[in-house]
């Protein structure tokens, strides 16, 4: 009997293999989506702009969300508490929780974003929401609540 036969491989992915989405407001690299890590989280570099307005407030019901700093600096929204998040700091918010973040400063807010479990997969819905910032007509609120509903965020708008 041999060990190495009991225990499955890892996983390696390599940095040119990691998909990449890109909208005017936000650059999502899929590091490792649910599909590589059996489902068990979902792990994402994000990249906003300087004056990027990221999310309206939102919770997810079925995973918590984890947001580490690479570069810059990152207002992250955690219930009626902002925190201003700077390179090395790490900010966790778990499920249900009331959330948003935007770039902070004059440089671009480069940070991972950690979820878990990986549930469905988050990459569709930054794809989509790329797909609707990228088109010509500009997206209603209306249709960013609806596609983010679809994908386990819901948006809780007119929250000061």
């Amino acid at each position: 009997m041999t060990y190495l036969s009991d225990h499955p491989d890892g996983v390696v992915r390599l940095a040119a293999e990691s998909p990449r989405i890109v909208s005017p407001a936000m650059t999502t690299v899929l590091l490792a989506p649910g599909s590589v890590t059996d489902e068990e989280y979902g792990l994402f570099e994000a990249r906003l702009p300087a004056g990027s307005p990221g999310p309206v407030p939102h919770y997810h019901e079925g995973f918590s969300e984890s947001f580490y700093v690479l570069s810059g600096r990152l207002a992250v929204r955690t219930g009626d508490r902002w925190t201003s998040a700077a390179p090395g700091d790490l900010v966790r918010v778990p499920r249900r929780g009331v959330h948003a973040f935007h770039p902070e400063g004059d440089d671009e807010a480069r940070f991972l974003i950690l979820f878990t479990p990986a549930g469905q997969p988050r990459e569709q819905y930054f794809a989509e929401m790329a797909a609707l910032a990228t088109r010509d007509v500009p997206p209603t609120a209306e249709e960013i609540d609806e596609l983010a509903a679809r994908h386990d965020q819901v948006n809780l708008r007119g929250l000061p």
